[in-house]
């Protein structure tokens, strides 16, 4: 059965022809944009939206490609590569752009030395575990030589040191002198008015009369908060705490009770475990099997048994005399 002239019909039906625009195409390579101008065919968008649309997509992506292939290419491993240029367009920004933060000492230190500081890596390879394994935090590399089992000591060393306190005194002495510089680097940035370092964490330093009423309005909200949140401590939810003047009222703080009627199975359920719990304790301190006694005298069953033992290897020496 012929049926070139169906497929030939099909191929027709979904081949789409490049629409000619009375506006060319404004094209921005750099952001692999294109932008038809040309207002859309009322006639053409009524009659048959599917179609046409399809066609306005092909003829904007046929004049970006034909854009592309105007830039210079480079040969690579992968292939032909095109370098693109600089976008045209330009979005305006909400806020401004941040200011840069200064330069901590090291910073400052390895610029002036030509120093390149590279981040390091979350992970290390272990030889002789053979996995990667986390650098630093649980099971980190650097608490190794803590939790190694033997230690080699040296000619010279002190004996009477353990190696792994060593190691972990070391490792804690390495934390807080990195504390005690990110501190100082923060003390530093907050003496330089445009530096916006550590302003979350430390209250602004000022002499002005605003900024003294300011740093007090903070301080009382924090009280007031920490006041409300302290309610919360009591059975009662501060309801028979004494008073103070002024204290700001606690507002949708209510306890909440189970229902009286109900579901009874938990209420049972409850009791039950409560009932299981009694006298464990007392049970616990009792004597053990093969032990002591109540009084922590003879064990009497113990001992009895013993005997029953030694006669019955009595009787059995004694028959086989015979």
């Amino acid at each position: 059965m012929d049926v070139s002239q169906q497929l030939a019909d099909f191929e027709a039906a979904r081949s789409t022809d490049v629409l000619t625009r009375a506006t060319p195409i404004d094209l921005d390579v750099g952001l692999l944009a294109a932008y038809d101008t040309t207002p859309v065919d009322a006639e053409e968008y009524s009659s048959n939206r599917e179609a046409h649309l399809l066609a306005l997509t092909l003829t904007s992506t046929q004049a970006l490609l034909g854009g592309l292939f105007t830039l210079q290419t480079q040969s690579t491993e992968q292939g032909p590569v095109v370098k693109l240029p600089e976008p045209e367009f330009k979005l305006p920004r909400e806020k401004p752009l941040p200011k840069p933060k200064p330069l901590t000492k090291w910073e400052r230190f390895a610029k002036a030395k030509g120093i390149s500081h590279s981040k390091k890596d979350k992970k290390v390879w272990d030889e002789e575990k053979q996995e990667w394994v986390n650098r630093w935090g649980r099971d980190g590399k650097n608490r190794e030589a803590e939790e190694q089992w033997l230690h080699e000591y040296k000619s010279n060393a002190d004996t009477t040191v353990d190696p792994r306190h060593q190691a972990r005194a070391e490792r804690k002495q390495r934390v807080a002198k990195n504390e005690r510089q990110r501190a100082a680097n923060v003390a530093i940035a907050l003496a330089n008015p445009t530096s916006t370092l550590g302003r979350e964490t430390a209250a602004p330093v000022t002499s002005s009369k605003e900024g003294r009423a300011s740093a007090r309005a903070v301080r009382k909200a924090e009280l007031e908060r920490s006041m409300l949140v302290s309610k919360t401590a009591t059975a009662s939810l501060g309801r028979f705490d004494n008073k103070i003047e002024g204290e700001p009222r606690a507002k949708g703080i209510k306890r909440k009770f189970e229902a009286t009627v109900g579901d009874f199975k938990s209420e049972k359920e409850a009791a039950m475990s409560i009932l299981t719990k009694v006298g464990t304790a007392e049970r616990k301190k009792g004597p053990k099997k093969g032990g002591e006694g109540e009084d922590g005298g003879l064990n009497q069953r113990k001992a009895v048994r013993f005997e029953e033992r030694k006669q019955q290897l009595a009787n059995k020496r004694s028959k086989g005399r015979k």
